[in-house]
């Protein structure tokens, strides 16, 4: 996958501060773009933006702001828009609804809003997260025509933003030439995440703190795939589709199916690889909120449009975290550690 197709471009990427956004910049500037970032302060502390040297013109605001972002879209009139902000914890959304829905559904219209009155825009990107669908667990994999009604403030949010990527779609963007695509990806690992509420920050803190990691749900299937793997499909699909409009569309990002493993099996292969005597209980929490027992995306759509296929398994991803984790814990250079990450991630593409 050549990808030298962004040296020069002009790439605005919303949530440039969170953990993704993060090594999305990282991998753009090593790709030679010209890239601006929008989003709020880092998230956490520490946090992996701060820790990356990122030549890259960061723009602090706030995605609801419709005035400061269109200032940024007018001024620097971005070719290729990727956007990731967004509040992304499921248990967060429920102490916070009114928040979630605020900046995942209005802060996407104010996004396809001013890609609507700009006139530099031809590929657009929202990325939103596999827990889109209406989900009965049932054991079956998600395609792309399923029904979107995701069950808590979060999911649902996001199944909001699809829609509203929809019809802005249909409505305005097509006639522009603009050529637009959502990506539904989630339970993304990688050094570098400390949000709470996840499960590998959650087990590199208790780790490096000497504790017991404490799972909740061990038992809950989910798609973990290092954050690399969406990160190269985001893109592929946005450079595709800049270069053919054909091929906007809506993809499911995940891994095979052998790499569908629960929480439980994940902690193990986390302290596998970390030694020093790791390992996990179960703490199952009474009311506990809402989440899905199982969660599998069919990604056939994906692997036939574009001959993708994950490159890191499950096992290699943790070794990767791991890696990261530890350079980290010894004040080594992290920066460093995202860079090689990336550049052996591109060599076994």
């Amino acid at each position: 996958m050549d990808l030298s197709f962004y040296k020069g471009k002009r790439v605005l990427v919303t949530g440039h501060t969170g953990f993704k956004g993060a090594w999305l910049c990282k991998m753009l500037t090593m790709l030679g773009a010209d890239v601006t970032g929008y989003a709020l302060e880092p998230p956490t502390e520490p946090n992996l933006f701060g820790m990356l040297k990122l030549p890259i013109n960061s723009v602090i605001g706030d995605i609801r702001d419709f005035d400061q972002l269109k200032a940024v879209f007018d001024d620097f009139k971005p070719e290729i828009v990727l956007h990731l902000a967004a509040q992304p914890i499921v248990r967060d959304s429920y102490k916070m609804p009114r928040y979630t829905y605020d900046v995942n559904v209005m802060g996407t219209v104010n996004i396809c809003e001013c890609i609507r009155l700009s006139d530099s825009v031809k590929s657009f990107l929202n990325v939103t997260t596999d827990k889109v669908y209406e989900n009965e667990d049932l054991n079956i994999a998600f395609t792309e025509d399923m029904k979107l009604d995701g069950y808590d403030p979060y999911s649902n949010s996001k199944s909001c933003s699809e829609l509203v990527t929809h019809s802005y779609q249909k409505s305005f963007l097509n006639a522009q030439g603009v050529a637009v695509s959502t990506a539904r990806a989630g339970n993304v690992i990688g050094g570098g995440d400390f949000a709470n509420d996840r499960i590998v920050p959650d087990s590199v803190r208790a780790v490096m703190s000497g504790e017991q990691i404490i799972v909740r749900n061990p038992y809950s299937t989910r798609p973990f795939q290092h954050v690399l793997e969406p990160l190269y499909v985001y893109l592929l699909i946005a450079m595709k589709q800049y270069e053919n409009r054909d091929f906007a569309g809506y993809y499911n990002v995940g891994p095979d199916d052998s790499d569908c493993i629960t929480t439980g099996e994940l902690c193990d292969i986390f302290c596998k690889h970390y030694g020093g005597g790791a390992e996990w209980k179960n703490i199952s929490e009474k009311n506990a909120v809402h989440e899905a027992g199982f969660l599998r995306l069919d990604t056939s759509k994906l692997k036939s449009t574009f001959g993708w296929e994950p490159v890191w398994n499950i096992d290699t991803a943790l070794l990767k975290v791991v890696e990261w984790t530890k350079v980290y814990a010894a004040g080594g250079n992290v920066d460093a550690v995202c860079e090689a990450q990336i550049k052996d991630f591109s060599e076994r593409i």
